[in-house]
């Protein structure tokens, strides 16, 4: 488990928390249920298996990982990490509830993916985004991702990135 911390509106100190969770358990259910309402809503027609997908296993270790964020025992946000080849991963399933946004967490989620990225051995992490998500485009530039070619054919996405990663951080 990290724990992170930032200052949340309020100006009180909040702990987050990411914890290596199963996509099966209750709170990473939820979180991807949400996410999935929420990408149908801004993608109409898309649904989980169009387009390039994960499977559960995809985010198991020693390969992959699935993060779920913690505000107290609130689980505020996920994102999951898969093995693209022997140097490269992908990060994908980023989200976070809207109550919590604005808060710091999504970048932190990130940074916990590509720490989880580097300590299993991949010096590059990839990930998509579409049109619709200009917050989630800005997140990925802001952290130091890089406009690639399209890498899996998503036909929901507008824009592929690349991040290189080196062993003593950025």
């Amino acid at each position: 488990m990290v724990r992170l911390h930032w200052l949340s509106w309020h100006d009180v100190l909040v702990d987050v928390a990411l914890k290596e969770q199963p996509l099966g358990t209750p709170e990473a259910t939820s979180l991807l249920d949400a996410f999935a309402a929420e990408i149908e809503e801004l993608y109409p027609g898309w649904k989980p298996g169009v387009g390039p997908s994960a499977a559960a296993d995809d985010f198991a270790a020693p390969a992959g990982t699935f993060l779920v964020a913690y505000a107290g025992d609130r689980a505020v946000g996920c994102g999951g990490l898969r093995q693209l080849d022997e140097r490269r991963a992908e990060i994908k399933r980023l989200y976070v509830a809207p109550k919590a946004r604005g808060e710091g967490v999504a970048p932190r989620i990130l940074g916990g993916l590509e720490l989880a990225a580097r300590a299993r051995g991949y010096d590059t992490v990839r990930l998509d985004t579409g049109a619709r998500q200009p917050a989630a485009l800005a997140l990925f530039r802001a952290a130091g991702y890089r406009a690639i070619g399209d890498y899996n054919a998503n036909p929901y996405a507008s824009h592929w990135l690349e991040k290189r990663l080196t062993r003593g951080g950025e």
